[in-house]
């Protein structure tokens, strides 16, 4: 049986730099199976140019063609999608082998704390780039500077790996932050958060409106409206007369990253089930999607009401799912990201290392941090407030801020 398992999740890598990576994946179906898949491709800095998904409703089969980083631990990857595919066993009727159903919990959160001796354009990327590579995904951040120069980071995150209990991989976490830093690093502590998750976990009351203002016009467009920052508009059709049993709905929209996570995890929060779906983008940055798809219960999308906020919802969606807004907070200037969080209670990942990375080209240093999650329009949001450094930002204008890390969010920059 554990064969099978393996078996569920197939790569091929590319031959050469020019060629895509293909991955399949046979298993059975859940609900959000896609999105999950997506996710987790995404989260290892890899782009879909070309996808293919088929189900029953009990076992699934997609295709995935990547495109992405040459570094790609492709075994790690293979690991993450087989511990999201669902068991063999989900869809077997032989109980006496049936493994024994365990019961989901949250993943325990740990306090990262450690000081540097003084501040450099480029710290926090660093910092953030190697939790990356340790497979800590970040939940909180809090960095402030001190008025000596130095810099305290708290970084609260969890571990893909399940073991930042231990003392061997707090050492090898520790390990890997000092070379990262070299001689910048003065101290670093491990241990597992307690009240100080709670206490971060929301955002201060006030949020500038140039977040709640863009994200409540986004929310209220028609479909014959689009967001003022992006030129190229989304196209949603859908058509109830080609299928007996879906709904057939295609999408035309210019290509960024994670397109097609957005797509299923916006389908995921409507609970609304794809039984096929190919989705394809070309040379031009343009991409086509066509998704045969229904309600949980098997009946079509017949109401014009429910078509017609499905197909603002995609379009709000694909249009803007990241919000970016640079604002002034005092004599001081602010960057403010907004970031979609899921039903599920997981928001987009590497945005925060995406964020810092825009600010490292860009020569920006950062002077403080806070992440919190705020309910807007009804809806969770996960919003990074970063407060620059005055002397730095003073430099670039705040329109090239805000296009920079517009830019490197949606990968249409050329890093």
């Amino acid at each position: 049986m554990g064969i099978l398992h393996e078996d569920a999740v197939v790569i091929r890598q590319s031959q050469n730099g020019s060629d895509s990576t293909v991955i399949t994946v046979n298993c059975p179906d859940k609900t959000g199976l896609g999105c999950d898949l997506c996710r987790i491709i995404l989260q290892f800095g890899l782009s879909i140019c070309r996808g293919d998904l088929s189900t029953d409703g009990k076992w699934c089969y997609l295709l995935f063609w990547l495109l992405g980083r040459p570094t790609t631990s492709w075994n790690l990857l293979k690991k993450r999608l087989l511990d999201a595919c669902p068991s063999y066993f989900s869809t077997s009727e032989i109980e006496y082998y049936r493994p024994k159903s365990k019961q989901a919990r949250p993943p325990d959160v740990f306090l990262l704390k450690f000081w540097c001796s003084y501040d450099r354009k480029g710290l926090l990327h660093d910092v953030t780039e190697a939790l990356c590579e340790l497979e800590l995904p970040i939940k909180r951040v809090k960095v402030s500077t001190t008025p000596d120069g130095r810099v305290m980071d708290l970084f609260f995150v969890t571990d893909s790996r399940e073991l930042l209990h231990t003392k061997k991989r707090q050492e090898e976490t520790i390990n890997h932050l000092r070379a990262a830093l070299g001689d910048t690093m003065v101290s670093c502590e491990i241990e597992r958060a307690g009240q100080e998750v709670t206490a971060c976990s929301q955002g201060s009351p006030f949020l500038p409106s140039a977040i709640t203002e863009e994200t409540s016009s986004l929310e209220l467009l028609d479909g014959n409206q689009s967001s003022s920052h992006f030129s190229n508009p989304v196209f949603v059709s859908m058509d109830n007369s080609l299928s007996p049993s879906h709904t057939i709905v295609q999408i035309e929209c210019q290509d960024h990253k994670g397109l097609i996570y957005d797509i299923m995890r916006t389908l995921k929060d409507l609970n609304i089930q794809i039984s096929y779906g190919r989705f394809w983008a070309n040379c031009r940055g343009n991409c086509e999607v066509e998704l045969f798809m229904m309600h949980a219960d098997g009946s079509k999308i017949v109401d014009l009401t429910e078509q017609n906020d499905l197909s603002s919802c995609l379009k709000r969606e694909l249009q803007s799912p990241l919000r970016v807004a640079v604002v002034s907070r005092g004599p001081e200037t602010e960057l403010l990201v907004a970031n979609p969080v899921e039903l599920s209670g997981r928001g987009r990942p590497l945005v925060f290392y995406d964020i810092t990375f825009a600010l490292q080209i860009l020569n920006i240093r950062i002077f403080s941090v806070e992440i919190g999650r705020h309910m807007i329009c009804n809806r969770e949001w996960e919003v990074y407030r970063i407060l620059l450094e005055e002397r730095d930002s003073s430099c670039v204008p705040r329109k090239k801020i805000e296009e920079g890390v517009r830019n490197r969010l949606m990968g249409w920059d050329r890093g």
